[in-house]
């Protein structure tokens, strides 16, 4: 009995370890149908489940760049920070100094990037822990956001008169009662794009080796140093391209937008209960999309069923400890 039990245990470990996305998503399932359950055909509909999706692009964007960092065995506190100063510089390029919004826009992309780049570098090539250099970052580049806007906000109405290019992803497809955005289609292409780039494509698999184990990567010919650059920066165009997912969330342009504060914390949060080893190695972006949507699904289901808010904030403060216990027994029976 016992060897045909380990034998199971084995077979499931084995299952978790080559699918790290299988549990967010049985997890995602499951809270799906407990709150359909409870709430009925008011949760189970197609505008409600959509609604969902809509609700976290922002964090589904960012947390696909998180994703990127962490498989590194880094963490970006900057990406929220980063978002919002290139949401500013879209709006305030396009408002202040009269610059054509495409143009506006690809600035916005640009300095996200560079931003990106810089924490890469000192990653890299100063030796610096990423979280020292993004918790830093975070903080110059909120400073920074700030300055540059003067703490003014740009209104939807006037952004919808003269700049609708801004407010793009906030675009509505409507399909069978269900409403969707163009801000959910690019989140969901984006994480697709990104899992078959990293498992299919050398590049992806240069990521994994280096979260495994960097200087074992280094011997067996990565450019270690040029890969973390290049995720970082990366990191920095996706958080840029948040930034214009937000506006078209939002409709307005404001460097108070909250995704600056929290935006860090909440992308981590669907990294890890998206079933990514905070180790490095190990997860799968899909993961990270299903952990931001289980976050939706107890936000919007326990807002529904009319529960004090803070339930939510204990519910994803046990999936986290929960998923990463799954993981270091994941990681101790692998080894």
């Amino acid at each position: 009995f016992d060897e045909d039990d380990k034998g199971l245990i084995g077979k499931v470990q084995h299952a978790l370890h080559v699918t790290p996305a299988l549990v967010p998503l049985i997890v995602l399932v499951a809270s799906i149908a407990v709150f359909g359950l409870l709430l009925g055909s008011k949760f189970f509909s197609p505008f409600a489940l959509t609604l969902i999706l809509q609700q976290v692009q922002i964090v589904g964007v960012l947390a696909a760049a998180q994703s990127l960092i962490i498989l590194t065995a880094g963490i970006d506190l900057s990406v929220g920070a980063i978002a919002v100063l290139s949401s500013v510089i879209m709006g305030q390029m396009t408002f202040r100094y009269g610059i054509p919004v495409e143009i506006s826009i690809a600035i916005g992309l640009t300095v996200g990037t560079l931003i990106g780049a810089i924490n890469g570098w000192l990653v890299a090539r100063v030796k610096l822990p990423p979280f020292i250099v993004t918790l830093g970052m975070w903080q110059i580049v909120l400073a920074a956001n700030y300055i540059f806007s003067a703490n003014e906000t740009i209104r939807s109405q006037d952004i919808a008169a003269e700049a609708p290019a801004l407010q793009l992803f906030g675009t509505q497809l409507k399909f069978a009662g269900a409403t969707f955005t163009y801000g959910v289609v690019f989140m969901i292409l984006l994480v697709f794009a990104l899992a078959y780039v990293l498992r299919h494509t050398a590049w992806g698999r240069h990521v994994y080796a280096i979260g495994d184990d960097p200087e074992a990567a280094k011997l067996a010919g990565v450019n270690v140093n040029r890969t973390l650059i290049q995720v970082y920066a990366l990191v920095g165009l996706i958080c840029a391209f948040a930034a214009w997912v937000m506006i078209g969330r939002f409709g307005s342009v404001s460097p108070s937008a909250t995704t600056g504060v929290i935006g860090n914390i909440q992308s981590i949060t669907a990294v890890v209960i998206g079933g990514i080893s905070l180790f490095g190695g190990r997860g799968s972006i899909l993961g990270a999309l299903f952990g931001a949507l289980i976050v939706g699904v107890f936000e919007l289901g326990l807002r529904m069923y009319g529960a004090d808010p803070q339930w939510t904030f204990m519910f994803i403060g046990l999936l986290i400890i929960a998923a990463t216990t799954v993981d270091q027994w994941i990681r101790k029976v692998s080894a």
